[in-house]
């Protein structure tokens, strides 16, 4: 099977994804990537998978995470910004 290459279409729809998942866009709009939808197979996986990313992010809370995990992210955070300073300074 050869691999999927996006066509305009595709990139457009790619571009109207967040707002239609998020029912901002206006009904004719829509209606064109929901067409579009219905024959790509890919770019409805590539939407499921964005929907899917959107929900996890909504049911996120960052007071879910233990402290220690919070602070040591923090942490690497910090050590590798200053590594890429250090870096910067001295090439």
């Amino acid at each position: 099977m050869e691999p999927h290459q996006p066509t305009d279409k595709c990139k457009e729809v790619f571009s109207l994804l967040s707002e239609y998942l998020n029912l901002e866009l206006p009904p004719d709009a829509c209606q064109e990537v929901e067409t579009h939808l219905a024959a790509c197979p890919p770019c409805v996986e590539f939407a499921e998978s964005l929907r899917k990313t959107v929900e996890l992010c909504q049911r996120y809370r960052p007071d879910d995470l233990p402290v220690s995990l919070g602070q040591n992210a923090r942490a690497q955070l910090l050590d590798a910004y200053q590594k890429m300073l250090k870096a910067r300074q001295n090439p």
